[in-house]
């Protein structure tokens, strides 16, 4: 790609960052607004929940949206400080989605956990595996929500 064209459709290389971290963005939101979760047992729901937005985090576009809003933390404006507002906003319905009365904390755990996840993805050489990690995290959110009802 060469900079004519960069610049015919983003206008400069931050709008470009822009377009794939709104790429990012939107992947993420659909995935969160399109899940149901199933009825029935706290386990099963939980589960869907953290696979739904593991395959929402882990993708391409998310992880390239990563590696940009890292690169560029120091110089991020406002708009995109309010896209990531509102990312962590739609793990944070969880409240109604779980039953639980804690659901801002428990969106706050999954965005925390898979922002991590990510994070080791982009580090390490070779195939990635999360199961157990994901299995891990299933179990904790399961024993808090159960609890916390």
């Amino acid at each position: 790609m060469t900079w004519g064209v960069i610049q015919y459709h983003f206008g400069s290389s931050n709008g470009l960052f822009s377009a794939v971290v709104e790429a990012g963005f939107v992947e993420l939101t659909s995935a969160m607004d399109a899940l149901r979760l199933p009825s029935g047992a706290t386990r099963d729901r939980v589960r869907a929940l953290v696979e739904t937005a593991w395959a929402a985090f882990s993708s391409p576009t998310s992880r390239a949206s990563m590696e940009i809003l890292i690169a560029t933390r120091t110089g991020r404006d406002l708009a995109t400080a309010g896209q990531l507002a509102d990312m962590a906003k739609s793990l944070r319905r969880l409240e109604t989605s779980l039953g639980g009365s804690n659901g801002e904390a428990v969106g706050d755990l999954i965005w925390a956990f898979l922002r991590g996840m990510v994070m080791e993805q982009m580090v390490v050489d070779g195939a990635f595996d999360s199961e157990r990690q994901r299995a891990l995290l299933v179990d904790v959110l399961t024993s808090y929500v159960e609890c916390a009802a």
